[in-house]
C-alpha cells in the first residue's frame, strides 16, 4: 500500500519531503532458500535472524533521516522486528537492500520452523556472550570531565544485565540514594539515561563500516529544549587495546548544532565505540551550549571479584 494514497494528515508533511514513499514492511521479499541454513544449528539461526533484523532497521532510519522526517514523532517508530518496521523510504539502492533482508529472514524463519526450533529467549545465546569483552557484574570505570577547565572525576558502571540486543548498567550512585539505570543496544546507542544525562539514543549504526556516515541526535534525558542534531562518520577501525582489554574500535568524528531553548552553537568532537558490543570507549565534545561540552574515557574494567 503506498503512504500517498492513504492521505494521513499527520505524514503529509513527511510525505511531500519523502514523494510517493511505501512502508518498509510491504517491500516484497527477494527469495532466499532456506536450504541454505540447513545445517546451520537454532542458535546460530537465531544470531543471523537478529543480525538481519538490525540491519533492516538501519537501513530503514538511515533513509528516513536522510530525507528529513522524524520517524519518532510520528508516532511510527523502529524496531528490530518485521511487523514494527514502518519507516518511510523511497525506492532505490536501499529498497533493494532491504528487499533481499527480508527474504533471507524469512528463509532463516522457514529453516528455524524446519528443525522445530523453539522460540529465542530474552537472554543472549552463550557463545554470542562469552564473545563479549566484558562480562556481566564487571564494572566500567571512565575519566569524566566536564567543560574544558572541570576537575577530572571517575564515573563507575556496572553492567547488570545482557539480553538480546540490549547491555544494561547501574551507575554509582551520584550522592546519597539509589544507582541508576542505564541501557543501550549493541550498536552503542543509548536507549535509557538518567535524568540530566547526554544521551543518543539512535545515532551509530550495527556493523559500523571505514568511511560510514551516519546521522542522529544527542539529548540530554528529560529535557527536549537540550538537544544536538549531529552527522558523523566513521574514521578509523580497527583492533585496540583500551583499558587493558581487547576491543574491536570504531572512531566516529561528529560535527552539528547544540540548542538549549531557541539557541545554538556548533558542537563538533568524537565518540569511539566497540564494534562487537557497543561500549563506549571515549567520547569527546565542544561546545558553548551547555551540556554538550564533555570528555569521558574508558580508564578501567573492574572484575566482580575486584568491585568494592
Amino acid at each position: 500500500m503506498r503512504i500517498c494514497a492513504r492521505n494521513l494528515a499527520a505524514v503529509a508533511a513527511a510525505v511531500a519531503l519523502a514523494g510517493c514513499a511505501t512502508r518498509s514492511n510491504d517491500v516484497v521479499p527477494m527469495r532466499a532458500d532456506p536450504a541454505d541454513f540447513a545445517a546451520w544449528d537454532c542458535a546460530r539461526i537465531d544470531i543471523e535472524s537478529d543480525r538481519v533484523q538490525k540491519r533492516a532497521a538501519d537501513v530503514a532510519y538511515t533513509v528516513d533521516e536522510r530525507a528529513g522526517n522524524n520517524i519518532v514523532a510520528l508516532g511510527l517508530g523502529v524496531v528490530v522486528f518485521w511487523p514494527a518496521l514502518l519507516a518511510m523510504r523511497p525506492p532505490g539502492v536501499e529498497a533493494d537492500e532491504l528487499a533481499r533482508l527480508k527474504g533471507r529472514y524469512e528463509a532463516l524463519a522457514s529453516a528455524a520452523r524446519a528443525k522445530s526450533c523453539p522460540p529465542p529467549g530474552p537472554g543472549l545465546p552463550p557463545a554470542q556472550e562469552a564473545s563479549l569483552p566484558v562480562a556481566v557484574g564487571e564494572r566500567l570505570v571512565y575519566e569524566e570531565r566536564v567543560g574544558t577547565r572541570g576537575p577530572m572525576h571517575e564515573v563507575g558502571m556496572r553492567l547488570t544485565a545482557l539480553r538480546r540486543g540490549e547491555l544494561e548498567f547501574e551507575s554509582d550512585p551520584a550522592g546519597p540514594g539509589r544507582s541508576q539505570t542505564w541501557i543501550q543496544d549493541m550498536a552503542g546507542n543509548v536507549i535509557t539515561a538518567p535524568a540530566g544525562s547526554l544521551h543518543w539514543p539512535h545515532l551509530l549504526r550495527h556493523e559500523l563500516a571505514l568511511g560510514q556516515v551516519l546521522g542522529g541526535e544527542l539529548r540530554v534525558a528529560d529535557n527536549p529544549l537540550r538537544s544536538a542534531r549531529v552527522r558523523g562518520q566513521v574514521v578509523a577501525v580497527g583492533p585496540q587495546t583500551v583499558a587493558g582489554r581487547p576491543f574491536d574500535v570504531a572512531v566516529v568524528e561528529l560535527f552539528g548544532d547544540a540548542r538549549n531553548g531557541d539557541d545554538s552553537t556548533r558542537l563538533d568532537g568524537a565518540i569511539v565505540v566497540d564494534r562487537n558490543s557497543g561500549l563506549l570507549l571515549r567520547l569527546d565534545l565542544r561546545s558553548a551550549t551547555s551540556g554538550f561540552m564533555l570528555q569521558r574515557r574508558l580508564e578501567r574494567v573492574e572484575t566482580a571479584a575486584a568491585r568494592p
